[in-house]
Formats: C-alpha cells, structure tokens, sequence
C-alpha cells in the first residue's frame, strides 16, 4: 500500500482492526509500526486492553519503553496488517463487492474517523438481544444469562476482521457503577469457534459481577466469566469478572479501597499462583490456587467441571492467606525459636559474618589459627566449648609464611594439623568477579556449615577504598553472598584503625554488618583478645595470650627458621600490668619497636635467648626517632630515653648493644 493516512485517526482506526490477543512477538511488531505511524503508548494500551491476555499497563509502557519512529518496523506494517484483518483505508470501505449488510458493519468504524475509537459500546450493546441459557457457551460452562446480551444473527459487527454475530455479549462496568450503558464490551463465541474478543477502542478497567457484593462479605476475583460462574454456583457469593488477569490488581485494591472489611478471595487459573499471592498481600486478600499438579490455564470452571460445584466450594473455602514476607512474633513465638547455634560458645555463632581484628604484629592471624585447629577438631579453646565443623582457611599473605605457622604449630601441638582445617593458598578476591561462587563451590565439597577464614581483608579486596561506603557495601554483600553460598561462618582477618580505641579500619558499615567480632591488643609483649561483639554474648571479657617461638631448623644459607604458636598467658594481670609503657613516648617507641624488630630482628643475637628477635640498641635509635612528634633535632634523645624507661620496667631487654621484648 502505497498511499499514506490523513492523519494519526486512520492509524488508530487500523491498529482497532487487528487481534491485540495475537503472540508477543507478532504484538509487539505492530506496535512499533503504530508508534511509527505516529500513535503513543497510550494509543497501544489502549488496544491491548482488548485482548484476553493484557498484562497491564506497565507491561506496555516497559515493552515500549525505548521504541521510536526511527526503528527498523515502519508503518507500512501497520497498514498491511489491518488489512490482512479485514480493514479498507479511507475511500475504499465497501471495495471487494461486499454486500449491504457488510456495509453497514463497517459504520461504526466510519464513526471512528471522526473522532471516536471504534464502535460505541452503547450503540452496540442497544442492538443486541438479551441472552438465554440455550447459548452454547453458557450451556458448556454450566453459566447463566442474567445482565448478558447476544449479538443478533446476522449483525454485519465484525472484530479483527471477524464476524461477532451469534456470540455471547458480556458488559463491562465501572465497579460500583449505575445505568445501562457499558464502558465497554466483551465477546464471547461458542466453545471451539475461536476466542473471546473485546470491543475494540474501549478500555477493559471495569467488572461484571455474578451475584450481589455486600457489604463486609466475600467476594471471588475471577479473570474470566466462567470462572465467577462457577464461584458462584458453588458458594452462592459473588463473584467479580476482571476480563483479565491483568485487571485483577486495579480491581482488588479498590474492592479493598471501598470496603475494608470484605473478604476478598483470588481465584489464579493455574500457573498463576505466585503473582497471585503477591497481589493478596498488597490487597490484603486470600489465594483459592487450583490443585498442585492442574494443567496450566486450569482455571475454576475446569475444575467444578471435573470435581463437581461440592469439591469446588470445598476448595474456595480452604483459600489461604499468602505467605508474609516480614513474621510478627509474640511472646510465644519467640520462646519457641531455637536458640542460637555457637561455634565457639560466646564468641562466634555458628552462621554469620565475624572477624578478627587488631592492629599489625598483634597477633591476629596467629590466633585465628589456632581457632581454626580448634573447631576443626572440636577441642575446648581458651576455656570455649567449641562445635567441631570443617574450617576453610584462606591465606592471602604468602604461602611460604603460613607453611611455617603450620609447621610450628604441629610442632608445639606434638600431632598434625587436623584433617578438617583446609587451606586455600592461590589469589582470591571478594570483589572479582567468579570468585566468590568458586571459592563457595570448594568449601562445600569440605562439608556442611563449614567457617571460611580470610586472612587479611586488605588482601581480599585491595583495590577497595575501606573508607568508601560504597567500596564497603561492596565488599560487605560479597562476604554476605560467600555465608549465604556456604551456610556457616565467614571471618575476615582485619585491621585496627590509627586510632585503635575506634575499632576496626575503614567505613563503620563493617561492624554494623558483623554478627561477631574478636578484638586482639598488644601492650609491650603482652598480648589479649576479647569479644567485640556477639549475638548474645558476653562483650569485653580479655584473655592474655604469648606467641611462643618455635625453632623449626635452619634455611639453605644455614640460617635460623622459626615461626610462632599462639599459648595462653595465665600470669597475673597484675603483675604483667605494672611492666606495661608509660607515658606518650614509651608507647610510640614500644610498638614501633614491635614492628622493627618484625621486619628486621635476627633470633638469638649477642646474649639474647635463641628464640627472641633483636635489632642492634643504635640501628633502633635511627629507625624509631621519626616516629615520635617531637623537634627532629629532639627526637634520637626522646627514643633514647623512653627506651631507658622500658630497660628499667623490664619490658625491654638491652644486652651488649642488643635490643629485644622481654
């Protein structure tokens, strides 16, 4: 067709000529050709409520969200199709030696060029007969006539190109509507002549209802006629007609609008049940769902059919409340919930997101080790009952480092590492992505409820900002995603901040997200946990611990090998307390001690014992003098004498020219 409409009424005159009910595919191509023939979304919507199978207006405005003039469909499509339909363009209605009785069908879509959508509802609903119970499709669905109308014989009424004449009329009305004159209409033919057609250019939004809505009363929402028949023959209740399951929502909330106290009841054909029970708990409304296992569309009739008017009202009797997303407990329920599962009893839970936390050279990967061998093993720790479960333990600081930490602790232990401590020594990174399901997928061949220790978060996610709530989040949601994955515990070795009395490092969204935390101190050469945090355990009970050196031979170049063993510390607290630093300048220069005699100490030096790290009294003088804020040209005297003070309380050791923790 090469000739182009006057305007946009010939385009919405032809796109009312075709089956808005067509597949999704076919649906979609014409509405693109009607946006390119300079229609709107509205105008689509409009048609679509015609079909059986409109999903609703949002389905609509998403479907065509991106859709413009400029696509790859263009109008000609629209205009072959409405063709195709049975439509004639302007001047060209009674071409095809049609006869009068034809004609005259397409009067109501001559009316539609001057300004109207299609056919009026009124108009065509006056000239129809009042229905009986002798139409095929009320005998076959056991219905009845009352408020529907036929098409008389004969009548030239023709829908996507399809004669209407003979089928059954039924009204569509605003609910709580008044008068005789419908919004609009649906069409129904005798089973097996084709499908429900609705009037075209008229909005499906309103309801027929089957019996009398009272106040305070039960009410069925039903997507199809035949489906609110049979409700109602079975229960003696109305029953609302919706023309549509995508109506019944917009139905439902203003049912409930009106009357707070009615009992709604939502009756899904099959494979509907879920959308179903979402929409009852916005409305407030129960679920009568057809039998698990019902063919799909099986709908109410179907089974009443099937089962008889009895095992329907059966059915719609037992309809159920949808399941609430958020469960209000009493006092009851609550006494009823099972109590919380420990891992370690007060300390860690046996599912959740922990850590342990603490600043560098303090102990904390040591000491989660030693946890780890623990729970693997189901042995008592630091005075803990602990539940034995398998332990995943991923070491992000280099694989050479924690063989060593492995070897002194069997060692120290006398026995291996325990069969259930796994270790997981490649790269890993909870913001990559793959890994998380991948690492999930190897903790769960370990075992059920199994604790994934990851050691150190930095390494875990370094390119994260910690201070970022947004880098936070992010990391938060993937330890979150791997517990979930896994369905026990995830621990997170972690950092202190600068200022340790605030806690962990970075955003405060970290301890918000945790279930528990363990926080371990260093003062001088005493060390100690305690519980940060806990689901219903006791907060800052500390516990002293040492990490004992553990001679473990001598390297290739015939060098001293050691590493370390976490033991508990049952000195006196204050006896041990009275040895700690005083003053600002002790205890700068004591923890950057720490720290150089970590990175550069040489066990056994000069007199020191052979398993104690130590660094030359001047080499420490030069290394620590910029760590104190003093005048430079002040500060090797400050170190200087906060370490005369440390020799003197005898945290600190100074022999021949030697320096090291006592």
């Amino acid at each position: 067709m090469n000739a182009q409409p006057i305007d946009t009424r010939h385009a919405l005159e032809a796109l009312h000529a075709i089956d808005a009910g067509c597949s999704r595919e076919e649906w979609h191509r014409i509405g693109t050709a009607a946006i390119a023939a300079g229609l709107t979304v509205d105008d689509i919507i409009a048609w679509s409520e015609s079909a059986p199978n409109f999903a609703g207006e949002r389905d609509v405005r998403a479907a065509f969200r991106t859709i413009t003039p400029k696509g790859g469909i263009g109008a000609g499509t629209l205009w072959r199709a409405a063709m195709a339909a049975g439509w004639r363009p302007p001047g060209r209605e009674h071409s095809g030696g049609r006869g009068a009785d034809a004609g005259r069908a397409e009067q109501p879509h001559q009316k539609a060029t001057t300004g109207q959508r299609g056919a009026s509802a009124g108009e065509v609903w006056r000239r129809c007969l009042p229905a009986d119970e002798s139409h095929p499709y009320i005998e076959a669905k056991q219905g009845r006539a009352e408020g529907l109308r036929v098409v008389p014989a004969g009548d030239g009424l023709r829908i996507a190109g399809q004669s209407v004449a003979g089928w059954l009329v039924v009204p569509v009305r605003p609910l709580g509507g008044s008068g005789d004159e419908p919004a609009s209409l649906q069409f129904v033919p005798a089973p097996g002549q084709g499908k429900k057609l609705n009037l075209p250019g008229a909005r499906m939004d309103g309801v027929f209802v089957v019996g009398n809505l009272e106040p305070g009363g039960t009410a069925y929402l039903c997507e199809g006629i035949a489906t609110a028949w049979a409700c109602w023959r079975a229960t003696g209740r109305a029953a609302v007609c919706c023309f549509g399951w995508g109506n019944v929502a917009r139905v439902a909330a203003e049912l409930r609008r009106r009357d707070a106290e009615a009992r709604l009841v939502l009756v899904p054909d099959s494979a509907k049940e879920r959308d179903a029970e979402r929409i009852a708990r916005e409305a407030g409304a129960l679920v009568a769902a057809m039998p698990e296992g019902s063919p799909q569309n099986f709908d109410a009739n179907d089974f009443a059919q099937a089962e008889g008017f009895d095992a329907l009202e059966a059915l719609l009797d037992a309809a159920q409340a949808p399941e609430l997303r958020f469960r209000l407990l009493g006092a009851n329920e609550l006494r009823q919930l099972p109590p919380l599962a420990w891992r370690v009893r007060g300390v860690l839970p046996a599912q959740g997101l922990a850590s342990v936390y603490g600043p560098s050279t303090s102990g904390k990967s040591f000491l989660l080790l030693d946890m780890a061998a623990a729970i693997a093993e189901g042995r008592e720790w630091f005075g803990y009952r602990t539940k034995r479960a398998p332990v995943v333990f991923v070491a992000l600081e280099g694989e050479a480092g924690f063989r060593l930490r492995v070897a002194a602790w069997e060692q120290a232990k006398g026995r291996p590492l325990p069969a259930g401590l796994r270790l997981v020594l490649q790269d890993f990174r909870l913001t990559k992505d793959g890994d998380v399901p991948d690492l999930a997928a190897a903790v769960r061949s370990a075992g059920a409820g199994a604790v994934v220790a990851i050691d150190t978060l930095n390494r875990a996610a370094p390119e994260a900002d910690e201070n970022a709530s947004a880098d936070m989040g992010r990391i938060i949601e993937s330890a979150k995603e791997l517990q979930r994955a896994t369905g026990g515990l995830v621990v997170l070795v972690h950092h202190s901040g600068k200022d340790a009395t605030r806690g962990l490092r970075g955003h405060s969204s970290l301890l918000a997200a945790l279930d528990a935390a363990v926080e371990v101190v260093r003062e001088g050469s005493r060390r100690e946990w305690k519980v940060a945090k806990a689901k219903d355990g006791q907060d800052g009970a500390a516990h002293a611990f040492r990490l004992d050196v553990v001679p473990l031979g001598v390297d290739e170049e015939g060098e001293p090998v050691s590493s370390c063993v976490v033991a508990r510390d049952v000195m006196p607290q204050e006896a041990t307390r009275s040895r700690l630093p005083r003053g600002g300048h002790q205890k700068v220069v004591f923890d950057a001690l720490g720290e150089l005699l970590a990175k550069e100490g040489r066990f056994g030096a000069g007199c020191a014992p052979s398993t104690r790290r130590c660094v030359q009294l001047e080499r420490a003088v030069e290394a620590l003098a910029p760590r104190l804020a003093c005048e430079p040209k002040r500060q090797k005297e400050r170190v200087r004498q906060a370490l005369t003070g440390l020799i003197a309380s005898g945290v600190v050791v100074c022999r021949e020219g030697w320096l090291w923790v006592a």
